[in-house]
């Protein structure tokens, strides 16, 4: 199976559900699924954290269809080695950078791929510059690459439960990186798009394990995106309100940056969530003359450098949309 194709014709599909306008209260109902509840508001001052609402949550999952159970694929020696890191359900794959065996630990980077952002598949392809969903531009510059894959995914045990425990997994999975022989446990980060940049928002907002989180495209809730990629009952305000960045952003205590492109995607989310954070942990940075896949190679090459440059005691990366704006006419 090939990464690019599959995750293009998602994308789109995926923009037709979530690219509604900021005032809209649901997404449109897919494949005969009843219409989604409304648009969870943020959580008022002195309301709990997204860490406490979700102990102890247990989440009531509707019937599921048989699930994908393709294995990981095996990827080109040098470039990933195949790895399993433990979770809450088990034993889940994931890709990672391999030891140089030189000693030095380097950067290190935890990417929530789009599309069905619990399985893997072949992200070594080389991919357009237009749609690089590959995050290469954070190994090609030097960083470690852990691309892991979550609870139900590929042949993985688990259930999708659809953002929710897999933030769990993307924990996991960074405990797992920091202990590797060639990773600076100190500089951690965490990148995800489309599905995996609301899964990256989510887990920045449940705990500060990263150095800094890169949410691109993202969407303040998830109930507008197709039955297969929600798997839980979008009618039930509870089960929404878990799985809803844009309840929680008071809740973000590492630094974090939500980053879409203008044209088309879900900017109508990150500009509505912009209005309702106060949190000066989290940017919004909508960049013009970019949309939901183009955004993606220029700034991960931004966002790589600046990770090299980060070795101070805290995270000292800064972004702008104007700085963006111009990678992406540069590119």
């Amino acid at each position: 199976m090939k990464l690019y194709p599959a995750y293009f014709l998602f994308g789109w599909l995926v923009l037709t559900g979530c690219n509604r306008p900021a005032e809209s209260t649901g997404g449109p109902t897919a494949g005969g699924a009843s219409a989604p509840a409304a648009r969870p508001a943020p959580a008022p001052t002195g309301s709990p954290t997204l860490a406490e609402a979700r102990k102890g949550y247990r989440t009531k999952l509707p019937p599921q269809r048989p699930a994908d159970r393709d294995p990981v694929p095996d990827p080109p020696p040098g470039v990933f080695q195949k790895v399993a890191y433990e979770s809450p359900v088990g034993k889940l794959a994931a890709y990672l950078t391999p030891d140089p065996g030189d000693g030095v630990r380097r950067p290190a980077v935890v990417w929530i791929t789009g599309g069905d952002c619990n399985s893997i598949g072949e992200v070594w392809e080389p991919a357009p510059a237009e749609n690089d969903q590959s995050a290469a531009q954070y190994r090609e510059a030097g960083a470690v690459m852990m691309f892991p894959s979550l609870r139900g995914g590929n042949d993985n045990p688990g259930v999708r439960e659809g953002y929710l425990g897999e933030v769990d997994d993307v924990l996991a999975a960074a405990d797992f990186l920091r202990k590797q022989p060639h990773v600076d446990p100190a500089r951690v980060y965490l990148g995800g798009h489309s599905t995996g940049g609301t899964l990256a928002l989510l887990t920045a907002e449940c705990s500060d394990a990263f150095r800094a989180v890169f949410a691109f495209g993202p969407v303040e809730d998830p109930t507008g995106y197709p039955p297969q990629f929600a798997p839980f009952d979008v009618r039930d305000p509870q089960e929404v309100a878990v799985r809803s960045p844009g309840r929680w952003l008071g809740s973000i205590r590492s630094p974090t940056f939500v980053i879409e492109g203008g044209m088309r995607g879900n900017a109508p989310s990150v500009r509505a969530m912009a209005a309702d954070s106060a949190n000066p942990k989290a940017t919004f940075l909508v960049v013009r003359g970019a949309d939901h896949f183009s955004i993606l190679a220029p700034a991960n090459r931004v966002i790589a450098q600046k990770i090299l440059t980060d070795t101070g005691p805290d995270c000292a990366i800064a972004l702008t949309a104007d700085e963006l704006g111009r990678a992406v006419r540069g590119r």
